[in-house]
């Protein structure tokens, strides 16, 4: 059985709507066991957390961007993430991402690149979404794709927009397709 987890920080509950739906997508593949990780507020997971991604063939990360960046919760769980980077516990897995922030541009993809370094380190291989960009005149802002992430699934919730509208669900629909690209893509590749 392939193992999918996706670890994330969401501080208002935007982020963990686009979380579940990666989660969501992932699980719609057959053969595929899958599992979502909260970082708690002091950015911490537990020790059974640490053993579930260990095992696991494909780690997705998810954080807001706060302030160009991921948030400091997700920044603390990458630095502990030391402990397995020495001796290359997750060396050659899968890695994925996606960020969601208030403004249609908001730096997410300083968030996604910073997903991308902490991947390279760990001698992950990286997975983006694979999907063409809703960028032509017909396109409506619910449509799959239409902040054109390539590197990974971006979304956006208006600052004023409580979870349950926000985000869109086109990017929800975006992180659905996304989590499928990466469990179908594992399950292929997984040792």
């Amino acid at each position: 059985m392939t193992q999918i987890t996706t670890i994330f920080f969401s501080g208002y509950g935007h982020t963990t709507k686009q979380a579940e739906a990666v989660h969501e997508g992932a699980g719609s593949v057959e053969g595929v066991k899958n599992s979502l990780i909260a970082i708690d507020k002091e950015g911490n997971v537990s020790e059974a957390d640490w053993a579930l991604l260990e095992k696991s063939d494909a780690i997705i990360f998810g954080s807001p961007t706060y302030m160009g960046g991921p948030a400091w919760q997700f920044k603390k769980f990458a630095d502990a993430s030391s402990k397995p980077w020495f001796s290359g516990k997750w060396k050659d897995k899968v890695a994925a991402g996606f960020s969601n922030s208030a403004s249609i541009n908001g730096d997410k993809f300083n968030t996604i690149t910073y997903f991308v370094t902490l991947a390279m380190q760990h001698g992950m291989v990286w997975i983006g979404t694979g999907l063409m960009p809703a960028n032509k005149k017909e396109n409506t802002r619910n449509d799959v794709n239409y902040l054109a992430g390539f590197t990974g699934a971006l979304a956006q919730s208006p600052s004023d927009a409580s979870p349950e509208e926000g985000p869109l669900p086109g990017d929800l629909e975006t992180a659905r397709i996304f989590g499928k690209r990466i469990a179908e893509y594992t399950k292929r590749t997984a040792k």
